[in-house]
């Protein structure tokens, strides 16, 4: 009986090394022998380390080749230009390349995936943070939306230091904003996908102190607050000892041992801040700060005195720990021991002194008032995503705008509207609803009193106006699948087609379910660099058969895909006092024939990260399959077992005629979609990866060759790659 093939990464690899040592030769297995990321099954963690399990040797030296590798093949050192052809001219199919020949040829431009597990502060090793990087592209480009031109630059905050964030785990939101949003309209970024899956801590509160500030009012406060306006006054000790204990803290040391050193005032400033009495900023449904100080009412002066003291001892405790007496390092180390719900703290505390500046104020609310460094910036912001969204109402809310600036009215709107003027947006997932809402308050459209509940409690949701557009938040599901055909800023994604299942201005929140079988698990991020690797698992020689070019086929794209309405159907068991919710589908026509997809999963769509110096070659082992994107509705339960091919007939007879189209140990395989183009065909795919519940990688092939596309994959451990070509409008 012969013995059985082997199979996996080691097997390929073993064949590999006795191969070269033995005949020098290598000889290329069937691609079914083996796979390139064998060495760590998906969803299976036997305990041991993925990092040593598939260590991979990046540089060997070059002396160590055996076979026919050499550094100059065919007697002559090659010379680099874009791919056109495997093997490239000058090289056989029987060549083996060194190492340095193939990074050369094979790597190089090519994005490396690297993944990053992260312990969390203050909680057991059971959390953790999932995060990945990417190098090797030498360009600026990334897979990131710019944050100016995508209005979402209050969306994230870095926990230290000004500016933008180096790396996702730096900014006191998680997962990170500043790499949330991919630069395709509904797409997300490789590591923010990974950050779904991070193991964060429930919320725990903190111990009471039992330590209470002394009473103050609120023109003390207001006079501390202006005086740090200047800085704090961290040249002499004494003056910051008396500015904060003469005031606000008690001292119980005073008589012996007074508290002037920064780091025990640090100390007791976070101890202060631990009570429960103050506002949890931390928790989703206080960050919409200005809701505490809209109201300066007699009625809401205890709690509009709280926010106003709890942002001055945060401002405080900030300010000593950016002091110029402390190193960065210093800084770092510090901001890491604080707890979350303080670091919320403090970060109100930074947009207030970065935006807010107080002019005059007395003893009660009404005497208070502020300068808004941000105001005239955001009042372009809000007019420029009303051009953009098309807003039905823009001529009367453009001037409704200007009436209400040239009043000074603008603020007292809403506290929506006040928290986006102002710029006192806390980091997450508010901002988007801030500038939404801000502008259906100042629309002066009786319609949008129907429109008054959108908030970032409920994310999944999008609205009609007028039955002109509707308009669905990025992280909607709806908003991810239509956003090919519309335009994404500021979290939220639109024009879309209307509907006729909603009321002419209705608000409408979405049912899905999380996706089947999508799951990142620590090891495979660790492994991530090793599964995604252009050159294959680790060897001495580097065959030329085992790689192929991949070139897209443009010569046939599809044009008969056209979207023909999109459904929702109201949930019966799921309806409480606040909007709709509804079950979205989308139907389309097929060369004259409906398809309707429901949106059931809410998937995520990774945007590719872009190459350089493609098309690459790809390693016979990264499995895939290629279809039309007309052919993809063909596809049953892709990525299972079960995976079957349906001939294009009715759905009576699916069950006779769909035949099986994965073999056994293919559940990795890739399907590539070719969704070239109409943007409805783009559509289409996403609604079918909605519809089966897969996350996908889109890779604009302008961008991001076919090859790297397919290694993301792998890399996110996804099954299916949409490509599209980006074209100008009139000629898609």
């Amino acid at each position: 009986m012969a013995e059985p093939k082997k199979k996996g990464l080691w097997g390929g690899l073993m064949r590999r090394l006795s191969s070269a040592q033995g005949s020098g030769k290598l000889e290329k297995s069937p691609p079914q022998a083996r796979r390139a990321s064998d060495g760590e099954r998906r969803g299976k963690s036997n305990g041991i380390d993925a990092t040593t399990s598939r260590r991979r040797p990046r540089r060997p030296d070059p002396r160590d080749s055996k076979g026919k590798g050499r550094e100059q093949p065919n007697g002559h050192k090659y010379e680099w230009a874009p791919l056109s052809e495997w093997p490239p001219s000058g090289l056989s199919s029987e060549e083996e390349l060194t190492l340095g020949n193939a990074m050369e040829l094979i790597s190089r431009g090519v994005p490396a995936f690297k993944g990053h597990k992260r312990p969390i502060t203050h909680a057991s090793d059971h959390y953790y943070g999932l995060y990945t990087t990417t190098a090797g592209n030498p360009g600026d480009e990334n897979d990131a939306a710019n944050q100016h031109n995508a209005m979402i630059q209050l969306t994230t905050l870095r926990i230290q230091g000004s500016g933008p964030p180096n790396y996702p785990w730096e900014t006191i939101e998680q997962p990170s904003l500043a790499f949330g949003f991919g630069a395709r309209p509904g797409t997300i970024t490789l590591t923010h996908f990974a950050s779904l899956f991070s193991a964060i801590p429930p919320q725990i509160g903190l111990r009471d102190p039992d330590m209470t500030p002394k009473d103050v009012d609120l023109a003390q406060i207001f006079d501390r607050l202006k005086d740090l306006e200047g800085g704090l006054e961290d040249h002499n000790e004494e003056l910051l000892y008396r500015g904060l204990y003469k005031r606000f803290l008690k001292d119980p040391d005073r008589a012996w041992s007074p508290h002037k050193s920064m780091e025990r005032q640090i100390t007791d400033l976070v101890m202060y801040l631990s009570s429960p009495d103050w506002i949890d900023f931390s928790n989703p449904k206080n960050q919409v700060v200005t809701k505490f100080i809209y109201d300066t009412s007699p009625e809401n002066e205890q709690q509009y005195h709280k926010f106003f003291y709890q942002v001055l001892l945060s401002l405080e405790l900030e300010l000593r720990i950016n002091s110029r007496h402390h190193t960065d390092w210093a800084k770092e180390r510090l901001i890491a021991q604080i707890p979350p719900k303080i670091q919320w703290n403090m970060a109100l505390a930074r947009r207030w002194r970065d935006f807010v500046r107080i002019e005059d104020y007395g003893k009660t609310a009404d005497e208070l008032k502020l300068r808004f460094k941000l105001k005239r910036r955001q009042i372009k912001m809000l007019r420029r995503f009303a051009q953009m969204m098309k807003w039905p109402n823009l001529d009367d809310m453009v001037d409704e705008l200007k009436q209400r600036d040239s009043e000074g009215t603008l603020l007292p709107v809403s506290s929506h509207a006040m928290a986006f003027f102002s710029g006192l947006v806390l980091p997450g997932p508010t901002f988007p609803f801030l500038i939404m809402n801000s502008l259906i308050d100042i629309d002066p459209d009786k319609a949008t009193d129907n429109l008054a509940l959108l908030t970032h409690i409920h994310p999944h949701c999008g609205f009609q106006y007028r039955n002109s557009y509707t308009y669905w938040s990025s992280t909607c599901i709806v908003g991810k699948v239509l956003a090919p055909t519309c335009t994404e800023a500021a979290g939220w994604v639109g024009p879309a087609r209307p509907t006729l299942d909603l009321e002419r201005s209705q608000i409408a929140r979405i049912r899905s379910r999380k996706p089947r079988n999508q799951v990142i698990t620590p090891e495979d991020v660790l492994s991530m660099s090793d599964r995604s690797d252009p050159l294959g698992p680790p060897s001495k020689v580097f065959p030329v058969k085992d790689y192929e070019l991949l070139v897209p086929d443009f010569d046939e794209i599809v044009d008969t895909i056209r979207i023909e309405q999109v459904n929702f159907r109201a949930v019966g068991d799921k309806q409480d006092s606040g909007p709709k919710w509804f079950d979205a589908s989308i139907q389309f026509a097929i060369d004259g024939v409906s398809w309707p997809l429901r949106l059931m999963f809410d998937v995520s769509f990774i945007n590719a990260w872009p190459c350089c110096d493609g098309p690459h070659p790809l390693f016979f082992d990264y499995i895939y399959t290629v279809r039309k994107v007309d052919e993809i509705v063909d596809i049953l339960d892709w990525g299972r077992p079960t995976s079957r091919e349906n001939p294009r007939s009715s759905q009576a007879t699916m069950s006779k005629t769909a035949k099986p189209i994965l073999e056994e140990d293919d559940e990795e395989k890739v399907l590539v979609i070719e969704a070239f183009g109409n943007s409805d065909n783009e559509v289409l795919a996403r609604a079918w990866c909605s519809h089966w519940g897969l996350c996908a990688v889109v890779a604009d092939v302008g961008k991001t060759c076919m090859a790297c596309a397919i290694r993301e994959a792998y890399a996110a451990t996804l099954t299916v790659v949409i490509l599209v070509e980006d074209l100008p409008k009139d000629a898609e």
